[in-house]
């Protein structure tokens, strides 16, 4: 809410009450009254931006009170930076490569017709569907899965740093109401607003939701082809190259520099610069800039226009490289020439979720048995670590496994 409309409300609470209205739990008859205010207010500036009356009404029916899950997490900041192999390891595995496939071969139909209307490869949008909501599994889960009304709202009242990207976000999640896209009972998200298989925000998704499947709604919660679709619609609206790679791992030459900047393909190769595979550029008029995530003694990547494309969906590199590397390896192309600098050797996913069983076997890991490797992994990990006089690193490797397996 603007400075101005905030007025009566900042007048009806001391500034030390405003505090205390937020921190208090949202069972709390103050807390709830000061959000219940903000609503109506919130009320009047919705109308003001297109939102009718009975959409709004309709839309915040039975939401009385914050939502303090949403809050925990928008307040928690996680202690441990990934390493790289980490973020890597939890995306590009042989579950999700195994999973796309056969994805691939169950949504071929509509596949074909996505990729002959906007030109995007469908690896690249299999690879999307997996980092975004693993195929859709995440839409499954009822402690992920939220109301992205009350969420938003939640955020919109009580979170400074978000409250104008959440206010914004909440107006155009209520004119999807209105567009009858969706019900309200349906549209859910993450705790930050991010809807369906390909997790859109509600700007985005007024920007590029497509109705796929011709049924005169653009539901990218429950239809496949509309969430695909809509992903593919936002890549090719931002240039996506049809027909062209998003890069190739390389092999630098030892021992010089190398250019900040972007040079052609066959530059690159003209410095000794070559694909890791041994094969040649497949177009060296191409524009490409290096891209060395893991240090000079890991894996190396020349990467061209699409790889800035995919960074339109998620703007950090880590994700665009995971996306591509992910997508070739559906498309059969094959996994990375060199790994990550990993300090132990390496888990297959399937060892993953043994780790994870016989953590918890011994009292270590409460959590999933989902082969991803998160906080209560790592911190299950450490404390067996430390039982057996094990340095105390964390890392889900075969040795940690191999002593869980011996039980010792």
């Amino acid at each position: 809410m603007s400075d101005r409309k905030a007025r009566p409300f900042l007048r009806a609470l001391t500034v030390a009450g405003l505090s205390l209205a937020l921190m208090l739990p949202a069972g709390s008859a103050f807390a709830d009254a000061g959000f219940r205010q903000w609503v109506e207010s919130f009320r009047t500036t919705a109308t003001q931006n297109g939102v009718s009356g009975a959409t709004f009404d309709r839309a915040f029916r039975g939401i009385t009170e914050i939502d303090p899950v949403v809050l925990e997490k928008a307040r928690f900041q996680p202690e441990f930076v990934a390493p790289t192999w980490d973020y890597f390891d939890n995306r590009v595995h042989d579950e999700s490569v195994a999973t796309g496939r056969q994805m691939a071969r169950q949504w071929k139909p509509w596949l074909d017709r996505i990729e002959k209307r906007f030109g995007v490869d469908r690896h690249i949008l299999l690879a999307i569907w997996s980092m975004e909501s693993n195929y859709g599994e995440i839409l499954k889960r009822d402690d992920v899965m939220r109301s992205v009304v009350r969420s938003l709202a939640t955020l919109g009242y009580a979170d400074k740093r978000r409250a104008k990207f959440a206010r914004t976000q909440l107006i155009a999640a209520l004119k999807i109401l209105q567009s009858g896209d969706i019900d309200e009972s349906h549209l859910t998200g993450s705790w930050a607003g991010a809807m369906g298989h390909t997790q859109f925000i509600p700007t985005s998704y007024q920007a590029y939701a497509v109705d796929m499947d011709g049924n005169g709604k653009r539901d990218i919660w429950s239809s496949v082809p509309d969430a695909l679709g809509t992903a593919a619609n936002l890549l090719a609206k931002n240039g996506w190259q049809s027909g062209r790679t998003w890069g190739y791992e390389v092999v630098l030459p030892p021992g010089r520099k190398f250019p900040s900047g972007s040079m052609s393909l066959d530059k690159w190769a003209s410095i000794g610069v070559k694909r890791a595979n041994g094969k040649p550029f497949v177009s060296g008029s191409d524009q490409a800039e290096l891209k060395v995530l893991d240090g000079r003694q890991g894996p190396a990547f020349l990467v061209i226009k699409n790889f800035s494309v995919i960074k339109r969906y998620n703007n950090a590199d880590k994700y665009a490289l995971a996306v591509g590397l992910l997508a070739d390896e559906i498309a059969g192309y094959g996994g990375m020439v060199q790994d990550w600098n990993r300090p132990f050797t390496k888990l297959s996913f399937v060892e993953r979720q043994e780790l994870q069983q016989r953590l918890s076997q011994y009292g270590y890991y409460s959590g999933k048995f989902d082969g991803k490797i998160g906080s209560g992994s790592r911190s299950a990990i450490m404390a067996y670590q430390a039982k057996i006089g094990m340095q105390q690193d964390g890392h889900p490797s075969m040795e940690v496994l191999s002593r869980l397996r011996r039980n010792q």
